[in-house]
């Protein structure tokens, strides 16, 4: 007999898909109220909240709650969730006259994944609702979509589990909290919390409330989006060293955050993953002040933290034009690009502790070659990596250089140069945002071919979900029907079917 709590599968990502769209069009309609005060054409905002809104009705009607997804319904929501929100965002751009479709979903994306690439050409096009609604996306897609609906809707609590470790980056194994939705909480409270130092912290350097908000929105995230087209150029020393500070903060594992502010700061500098940032941080900041003393005098160490910072979190701000340095210092940048920043944090990239485990891995093998049948487990400070973490690692890592060299050829082969072509490959997938040449800090993605941007955006999504995600659509396994799902007295309560 069929059990009558059996959940219904199939319906969770409708329903997954309606709450977040009902919030976006509750946030878009807040935003054209604050457009009629403003010269920003309010018809996207409230075009955009009138899309969401009639989708997030037909859906949540669709959907259905379930007490656990499935590993392929939390894929599917998470991965649909990322394209669904940048696609019905793109209404504000579309409105302001200054981008067509192409280069309003290539902004949408790049604001949504934190990447910080820009396609906008003329900044004096978007009035400072539309840079707000900018740097908001960013804020949103820099902690996480699921974590952030999930603090705030207690039944995606209940059954998402699944969907929250689908979406947090990075191999971690920090379940610091017994609920989820607590988990979700006191992330987002730090979130929070760090948004707001920051904002009175450049209020008190100087720059004015609007620059403030905006740019403290975009720091925490690593996103880098800025009103200025210059970005922080423009800004004294004092407001360059809070954004150095920020951007370090955001670099750093949320779930340690947590920890820390909740009494247990010694968990702090005994972390290797926060040891082997800071050291990659501080090297590459010192290696750029050197290079380009000449240029800066003693503002070159200031500089160079700030890019090195800047950089390494992928949040993509520049104090000065990297761009024009010499072969040496740039070559700092793209090592750094290559590098991103801790797990669990809002920065992009590969990840420190990646790195880590790559390291020590690749040393355990050499030392195999001495001693082939000894036992030689790989740790990370006091935890030993486990055979299946290995595995991820090297399927990841395998993925994300294949991606970056085949997204650089293709670009190269749509006309772009060597240099343009590299950085603007590893500036989407990693999240980055500017790179070298003629998609550099002080330049802009829209004198690419429609082709190319259309490319960076769907890196940018691939980087954002970490790459193995989306490779998974592409298996034979994921169109394949459970026969589970096939055959209704075959459930049972409590064991999802899963994909094969």
């Amino acid at each position: 007999m069929r059990a009558a709590s059996a959940p219904r599968r199939g319906r969770f990502v409708p329903r997954v898909l309606g709450i977040v769209l009902a919030a976006e069009a509750v946030a878009l309609a807040a935003f054209a109220a604050a457009a009629a005060f403003t010269r920003d054409p309010v018809v996207g905002f409230a075009g955009g909240a009138a899309v969401a809104g009639a989708l997030a009705a037909v859906l949540l009607l669709l959907g259905r709650r379930a007490d656990e997804p499935s590993r392929r319904e939390a894929l599917a929501s998470v991965l649909a969730l990322w394209l669904v929100l940048p696609a019905v965002g793109v209404a504000p751009y579309l409105a302001s006259g200054a981008m067509g479709p192409v280069d309003a979903l290539f902004e949408s994306m790049s604001g949504f994944t934190s990447t910080g690439a820009t396609a906008l050409q003329e900044f004096g096009a978007f009035g400072p609702v539309t840079f707000l609604w900018r740097a908001f996306t960013q804020w949103v897609g820099g902690i996480g979509i699921i974590v952030l609906f999930i603090a705030v809707f207690p039944q995606l609590a209940i059954a998402g589990r699944q969907l929250f470790f689908t979406e947090m980056p990075g191999p971690t194994e920090d379940r610091f909290t017994p609920r989820l939705q607590q988990t979700a909480s006191a992330v987002l409270r730090i979130y929070v919390g760090a948004t707001l130092a920051a904002a009175v912290a450049y209020l008190l350097a100087g720059m004015g409330p609007f620059d403030a908000v905006a740019h403290a929105l975009t720091t925490l995230a690593a996103g880098g989006f800025s009103p200025e087209p210059r970005s922080f150029e423009g800004f004294g020393p004092a407001v360059q060293w809070v954004a150095i500070v920020f951007m370090a903060v955001a670099g750093v594992n949320f779930a340690l955050q947590v920890r820390v502010w909740s009494g247990r700061a010694g968990l702090l500098p005994r972390d290797p993953e926060v040891r082997t940032y800071l050291a990659i941080a501080l090297a590459g900041g010192t290696a750029m002040a050197v290079l380009t003393a000449g240029a800066y005098g003693a503002d070159a160490l200031r500089h160079g933290l700030f890019q090195s910072l800047s950089i390494l979190t992928t949040t993509g701000y520049a104090s000065v034009d990297f761009g024009a340095w010499t072969p040496r210092a740039q070559t700092i940048v793209v090592l750094l690009a290559f590098v991103g920043g801790s797990a669990g944090s809002a920065a992009g990239g590969m990840k420190v502790v990646r790195w880590i485990i790559i390291a020590r891995n690749t040393a355990r093998e050499v030392r195999r070659v001495l001693h082939p049948r000894a036992v030689l487990p790989v740790r990370v400070g006091r935890r030993t990596v486990p055979e299946e973490v290995l595995r991820s690692v090297a399927a990841f890592v395998t993925l994300y250089v294949g991606l970056f060299a085949t997204g650089t050829a293709a670009l190269a082969l749509l006309g772009s140069d060597f240099t343009t072509a590299f950085s603007a490959s590893i500036g989407a997938l990693g999240n980055v945002g500017p790179g070298l040449g003629a998609v550099g800090p002080m330049e802009h993605y829209g004198g690419l071919p429609a082709a190319a941007k259309l490319l960076l955006t769907f890196l940018m999504y691939a980087g954002r979900l970490e790459v193995v995600a989306v490779f998974v659509v592409l298996t034979r396994a994921w169109w394949r029907v459970p026969r589970r799902w096939r055959s209704p007295d075959a459930r049972r309560v409590g064991r999802p079917p899963t994909a094969r």
